[in-house]
């Protein structure tokens, strides 16, 4: 149960999608909870939780906090769309995977904001299980804003983290962009084919749940403003180890593995 923030008691969820649903089931048992969609239909399943169909409702439900839970190219839009229909007291909030751009609206608003990140999906991570998942909380948000994501995610168990909003897109960009990219290549060059290798499977499993994720997420994360010089970086790493490979160089092959077992952390037994 997470320990309820006494100032704020009515929270609205804007986007009915993967996160806003899984949003709405996990506060409603704490708050007072009620969802925005200009989609009906997706409001269908809901529990314990107040179906939104217009922006003067939600004038009238009077929401202490706002949560923006759509994707990041309608997150900015979607905001100046209902702000207009909030209280002045209202906290508005995002969980955007990248914070380009938000920085700069939040100023110019002039509203409390609290900016945060999930840092898994409901599709692709154990939502029944998140004690070995992550969360960050922008440093730059109200403290009342913080305070209650803080709860929140301490009741998941979530670990979690306090960056900037340039931070957290670096952050995002290497922790993120890289396995993304990594994958994506990878299963580009898969072919409908049974191959029996661990390994393989092991990979294939990984590109799988990438591919259940929304679109909308994994090109929020690949056009980072931060992740070019993190692709570029892998570009070069497989174009060393391609000219290896041509150049049939045992040794600079070992020298390459060496290479990835220091980056890993992975010390050398023989130069113990």
């Amino acid at each position: 149960m997470v320990e309820k923030i006494t100032e704020i008691q009515k929270v609205v969820i804007l986007g009915a999608g993967k996160m806003g649903l899984w949003l709405a089931e996990s506060l409603c048992f704490d708050y007072e909870v009620a969802i925005y969609d200009t989609v009906p239909d997706r409001m269908r399943y809901m529990f314990r939780t107040q179906r939104l169909e217009n922006p003067g409702e939600i004038t009238r439900f009077a929401p202490e906090l706002l949560i923006n839970a759509v994707n990041l190219e309608k997150t900015i839009p979607v905001f100046e769309k209902i702000i207009p229909c909030l209280p002045e007291n209202t906290i508005i909030s995002d969980i955007a995977s990248v914070k380009n751009g938000l920085k700069n609206f939040y100023g110019k608003c002039q509203r409390s904001f609290v900016s945060t990140h999930p840092m898994f999906g409901p599709t692709f991570g154990n939502v029944r299980d998140l004690s070995k998942e992550n969360a960050i909380i922008i440093s730059e948000s109200c403290a009342e804003g913080k305070k209650f994501f803080r709860s929140f995610y301490k009741s998941l168990k979530l670990k979690i983290f306090e960056y900037s909003f340039d931070q957290h897109d670096q952050t995002i960009a290497y922790s993120l962009s890289i396995p993304f990219t990594s994958t994506l290549v990878f299963a580009s060059c898969m072919k409908k084919m049974e191959v029996p290798g661990t390994t393989f499977k092991k990979h294939l499993d990984i590109a799988d749940g990438l591919l259940s994720e929304d679109k909308y997420l994994l090109s929020e994360i690949l056009l980072n403003p931060f992740t070019l010089p993190q692709v570029e970086r892998i570009h070069a790493s497989l174009d060393k180890l391609i000219r290896l490979i041509g150049e049939r160089d045992t040794k600079g092959i070992h020298g390459f593995l060496e290479e990835v077992k220091i980056n890993l952390g992975k010390e050398n037994p023989e130069n113990k």
